[in-house]
C-alpha cells in the first residue's frame, strides 16, 4: 500500500518517490522509455528506506507506531484471518467501537480475535474514540475471552491504543475495575493466548488485552506504561522533553525484547508497516501460526504455569554484590 501521509524524517524518501511518480507520468503521456532512470531512482529509494529505518531514534519509533496509515485491527482481520464474525456489546451497558472482536479462522482453525480499533478520519475516530476504550469495551473483550474458554478456542489480541479513555463517565462506570478484572481473568484462561502489539501499546489500556502466554510486537511498535508526552509532563513539567522521555522509557521493540517483556519482534518491511501492508500481514500470520503451534503442544496446566512465571519475573532486579 502506498502512503500519502509522511513523517518529517521521511522527507528525503518522499522527494525521491515524487521524482519516480513524475517520471512515470511523463513516460505515460509521451511514450518515452525511462526504465534506466526509474531503476536508479528505485534503488536510491530502497537504500534510503533501509538507512533511515535502521537508525530510528526512540521518538521516531513512536511516530512510526502512531502513523495513521499503519494497518489496524480490522485490516489484519481482513488480511490475516478468514470468516470473521464480529460480536458486539458487554451485555451490561453498550457496545464500545474502540474494541472489536469475534470469531475468525486462522489458517482454517477457529480462534477468537480481539483488538483495539482506531479511525482513519475524524468521523471514524469519533466513533472509535481514537482507539481509547471505555470500561464496556474491556467488559466486551472479557466476555469474548470467556466465550473462547467455554468452547476451547485460542484467544488472539491485537494491541493498538494510546490508553484507556480517562473521561469522567468511564471512571464512573468502573474503568479501573474493568481493566483489573481483565488482568486477573486473562491470567486464569486455560486456552492458548497470544497478544501482538501492532502500533501503540499504552498503559493499562493496552495491558488489559496483554496478559497472554506469548507477547509479540511489530518491529516499529511501542509498549509503555505512559506516553513520552505524559512522562515528560510529569518529570520535566513540559511535553517539549518527549525525546528524552522516549529514550528513558525503553519502549521500543528492541528494548522490550532485551528486557524480556516481549517474546518475539516481528520484522517490518523497509519503510515500516504502513509502506507494505502485504509483507507486514504475512509476517504477522507466520509468527502467529508458529507460536500457536507451540502453545497447542502444551497442556493447559503447563501453559498457565509458564504464563504466571513470565509475569512474576518481569520487573525483578538483582542487588549489587
Amino acid at each position: 500500500m502506498g502512503t500519502k501521509a509522511h513523517l518529517e524524517f521521511e522527507r528525503d524518501m518522499v522527494e525521491v518517490q515524487d521524482q519516480i511518480d513524475k517520471l512515470l507520468d511523463v513516460a505515460r503521456k509521451k511514450g518515452i522509455d525511462v526504465s534506466s532512470e526509474l531503476s536508479a531512482l528505485r534503488s536510491k529509494l530502497a537504500a534510503l528506506r533501509e538507512e533511515i529505518y535502521r537508525n530510528l531514534s526512540p521518538i521516531e519509533q513512536v511516530q512510526v507506531a502512531r502513523h495513521p496509515e499503519r494497518p489496524y485491527t480490522l485490516d489484519y482481520l481482513e488480511r490475516v484471518f478468514e470468516d470473521f464474525v464480529e460480536l458486539h456489546g458487554d451485555r451490561a451497558y453498550r457496545d464500545d467501537a474502540a474494541i472489536v472482536g469475534g470469531w475468525a479462522r486462522l489458517d482454517g482453525d477457529p480462534v477468537m480475535v480481539i483488538g483495539h480499533q482506531k479511525g482513519r478520519d475524524m468521523k471514524e475516530n469519533l466513533l472509535r474514540n481514537f482507539g481509547m476504550p471505555h470500561p464496556e469495551g474491556y467488559r466486551k473483550a472479557l466476555r469474548l475471552m470467556q466465550m473462547a474458554e467455554k468452547f476451547g478456542r485460542p484467544v488472539i489480541t491485537l494491541i493498538d491504543t494510546p490508553g484507556a479513555y480517562p473521561g469522567i463517565g468511564a471512571e464512573k462506570r468502573g474503568q479501573a475495575q474493568a481493566i483489573a478484572m481483565n488482568l486477573r481473568e486473562m491470567a486464569r484462561l486455560r486456552v492458548p493466548t497470544i497478544s501482538v502489539v501492532v502500533g501503540e501499546g499504552g498503559s493499562g489500556g493496552a495491558l488489559a488485552l496483554g496478559v497472554t502466554d506469548r507477547i509479540l510486537i511489530l518491529e516499529h511498535a511501542i509498549y509503555s506504561v505512559i506516553s513520552p508526552e505524559g512522562c515528560a509532563a510529569i518529570l520535566w513539567r513540559s511535553a517539549d522533553h518527549r525525546d528524552k522521555a522516549a529514550a528513558a522509557l525503553r519502549l521500543t521493540s528492541a528494548n522490550l525484547h532485551g528486557l524480556g517483556v516481549v517474546d518475539e519482534v516481528i520484522p517490518e518491511p523497509p519503510g515500516g508497516a504502513h509502506a507494505d501492508w502485504t509483507a507486514t500481514t504475512q509476517a504477522l500470520k507466520s509468527a502467529l501460526l508458529t507460536h500457536l503451534g507451540q502453545l497447542r503442544a502444551m497442556d493447559s496446566d503447563e501453559r498457565r504455569r509458564l504464563r504466571w512465571a513470565k509475569y512474576a519475573e518481569m520487573g525483578a532486579w538483582l542487588e549489587p554484590e
